[in-house]
């Protein structure tokens, strides 16, 4: 029978502790979520800045932009986004995406398709949509091992290709360091080489809210910035010098493509984008969980990884054991991401912990507590 090994697949990921599924969510803020009639202490959220509990200003724009950006879809609104993002971090271009991935993943593809001699040098961790859309550039790609700038330097030093571009995160969305985003920038320089960083869970939380590149007093050639994390929206931006950013609207299949964000969600990125930057408050009362948190945990011999950012994860090893205390914390109360491969590493599923600047003391008493009690 045709596709009989679908049914196969699902069976043996359900026996290795690996099948996923999808949660119906009722209510959701930044400190709480609501399913199945339940309420829990969130501590899934990716809303660090707790902006999507913040109202809105009447929209008036409409909710559709009626085609794809090179037919009748770039309007204003998104020419005026696009020069708030330029003016404010420094770049000459910019284009809005749907999606971070989208994003990703394209202009990888875009960036090669007119050359032969390009290398794309990625760190080991970064976020499936970079790797994708390495994989499918037309240029060899390398991984260089997790912030090992020795191992990235070698990269570069034997390369003999013309056209080099290294790869990272800004702060890693499964363990929640960050790159040494100035080292990078060094070698990049160094070696000819340009620099793309995606900084989906900086921006917003580092440099005074401008994110990892800003805080490092850095400039990538290409960054990427996602609407989904702290700015609480949907979409992203990637900003580059006009000439890259005219190359990509040339080849970038994704964008010539697809429909434009709609006028609606550029109003609510704008006027998000404007509670970000006034949000010094917010970024400082999360600086005080994440530090209170960390040493809670400390005090009851949670073994946390190193991260100083809103994502704190605790290596539970296999994947059953993962998800049985994924359960347990939720019989008391406690929402939260059980992480499995193949997101991670085989051996390192996880509890992925995300503070936000909603959370109160006593709530991550709370979630100490609870992990004390299922370890």
């Amino acid at each position: 029978m045709a596709f009989d090994y679908i049914q196969d697949a699902l069976n043996a990921r359900r026996q290795q502790h690996l099948l996923r599924r999808r949660v119906l969510v009722e209510e959701v803020s930044a400190r709480s979520i609501r399913v199945q009639g339940s309420d829990y202490l969130n501590f899934a959220s990716n809303d660090y800045l707790a902006l999507g509990d913040l109202p809105l200003n009447e929209l008036e724009a409409r909710s559709g932009s009626h085609s794809s950006p090179l037919v009748t879809g770039y309007q204003r609104c998104h020419q005026v986004l696009e020069k708030q993002f330029c003016d404010l971090l420094g770049y000459q271009s910019a284009m809005l995406f749907p999606s971070g991935f989208s994003a990703n993943i394209s202009v990888l593809k875009a960036l090669f398709a007119e050359s032969n001699d390009g290398l794309i040098v990625q760190d080991k961790l970064n976020h499936a949509s970079l790797i994708d859309g390495g994989l499918q550039a037309n240029a060899a790609m390398q991984r260089f091992n997790h912030n090992n700038m020795s191992h990235l330097q070698a990269r570069l030093t034997k390369s003999k290709a013309r056209n080099k571009l290294v790869v990272s995160e800004g702060v890693f969305s499964m363990d929640g360091d960050c790159a040494p985003v100035g080292e990078i920038d060094a070698l990049c320089r160094a070696h000819d080489a340009w620099f793309m960083l995606d900084d989906a869970h900086g921006f917003g939380v580092l440099g005074d809210g401008l994110g990892s590149a800003l805080e490092r007093k850095t400039r990538p050639d290409i960054l990427v910035i996602t609407f989904g994390k702290a700015l609480a929206s949907n979409g992203a931006v990637v900003l580059a010098s006009t000439s890259v950013i005219e190359l990509l609207l040339q080849g970038n299949r994704d964008y010539i493509y697809s429909t434009s964000i709609s006028p609606m969600q550029c109003a609510i990125t704008e006027q998000r984008l404007t509670q970000l930057l006034d949000a010094n408050v917010q970024r400082q009362q999360l600086q005080r969980n994440i530090t209170y948190f960390r040493e809670r945990c400390a005090q009851s011999s949670l073994a946390l990884m190193e991260s100083q950012t809103p994502i704190q994860p605790l290596i539970v090893g296999d994947s059953e054991s993962a998800l049985q205390m994924q359960t347990d914390l939720r019989e008391q109360g406690i929402w939260l991401s059980a992480i499995r491969p193949p997101t991670v590493a085989h051996n390192t599923a996880r509890l992925r912990i995300t503070l936000t600047a909603a959370h109160q003391e006593r709530d991550i008493d709370t979630l100490v507590k609870a992990l004390e009690s299922c370890r």
